[in-house]
């Protein structure tokens, strides 16, 4: 069934008034970094250890994904909204003056407040989206930070 805009604008707003952390999905094609910002993450399991990223089918790092194998997922802090500006724009290198650690297969945000990194297990069609489960093989996060959220468009912190 396809929506009018009107519908989809509503659905959207309303949609927006559900509060989400913010995050930076990482990988790589080649030796390239790719990363976007995104609020489509979701555990999804613990036996096994594993999350759920959402990625819009037109989007490169759908592709890079697929290809690569791996991700990463990067929970941003409070003092994130820069990067999450940053790999939500359309600029050419995303990951100029960004501090990453490549040890895992995938550039990981030193900067991220937590960090997970996935073996996709299944890649899913979701409307306009493709749903990558991934078994989640290094995790680690800070002790005392607390997240960046968004919510109806904006980004803020909880107090």
């Amino acid at each position: 069934m396809t929506e009018t805009l009107d519908t989809t604008v509503a659905f959207r707003a309303t949609m927006g008034r559900l509060a989400s952390g913010v995050s930076v999905i990482t990988t790589r094609t080649g030796s390239t970094p790719i990363g976007m910002t995104a609020s489509a993450v979701s555990a999804l399991s613990l036996d096994p250890l594993q999350l759920i990223v959402c990625v819009g089918n037109h989007l490169f790092t759908r592709t890079a994904i697929a290809e690569h194998g791996r991700f990463a997922v990067n929970i941003l802090g409070e003092d994130g909204e820069d990067l999450a500006r940053t790999f939500a724009a359309p600029v050419p290198d995303r990951f100029a003056g960004v501090a990453v650690d490549d040890s895992h297969g995938v550039p990981v945000l030193q900067d991220a407040i937590a960090t997970v990194v996935c073996q996709v297990s299944q890649a899913l069609p979701g409307g306009d989206h493709t749903i990558f489960v991934g078994d989640a093989r290094h995790f680690t996060h800070k002790s005392a930070s607390r997240p960046l959220v968004y919510f109806a468009g904006e980004f803020g912190v909880m107090s």
